[in-house]
């Protein structure tokens, strides 16, 4: 879905806005922020430009996520992160779900625990590279972008995603 000579960031947390308005001015980034967007329109957005770096704030798993998260605090059922994850299952199918590059936590200390359970332990135990912890908002992200760690590619999603049910708090990666 991604343009495939860019490699793509979602930035996440309560300051992804500032950090992609950061990365706006350069001119190797397409950087955007995109809450109400579909997965179809980012994709088009995404591949329309040269950009060797991509940058945005949809996350294509946002709904398995939240689904998860709301189990964990108690605000929803089990059901409904099965749901959440056999739509992305399905959409990663037909190839209408593409898991980006890199996933940029900013400020992850300021989460809330379920929430960094979910990015730092769940999301990051399928691919431990690929999720990076970022303690600023600001233009210091570009250093990141000259940085990025080298890592295998993620695993398809349906080698991980059937697992996230499974993935307890405060038990993620102990075994």
């Amino acid at each position: 879905m991604e343009a495939p000579a860019s490699t793509t960031l979602v930035v996440v947390g309560d300051e992804a806005t500032n950090a992609i308005h950061a990365l706006e001015r350069f001119a190797n980034v397409r950087a955007a922020t995109l809450p109400d967007a579909s997965d179809a329109d980012v994709a088009r957005w995404s591949a329309a430009g040269a950009a060797p770096y991509v940058v945005h704030d949809h996350d294509p798993l946002s709904h398995v996520a939240a689904a998860w998260v709301e189990f964990f605090d108690d605000l929803s059922t089990y059901g409904v992160l099965e749901l959440e994850i056999a739509r992305a299952l399905e959409a990663a199918g037909r190839h209408d779900l593409t898991v980006p590059d890199y996933y940029v936590v900013i400020h992850p200390e300021t989460l809330p625990v379920t929430w960094k359970h979910w990015w730092l332990g769940v999301l990051a135990s399928a691919s431990p590279s690929r999720v990076i912890p970022w303690p600023a908002a600001d233009a210091s992200l570009a250093q990141l972008l000259r940085r990025l760690p080298a890592a295998r590619a993620w695993p398809e999603v349906d080698a991980w995603l059937p697992g996230v049910a499974a993935a307890v708090p405060d038990r993620v990666g102990l075994g």
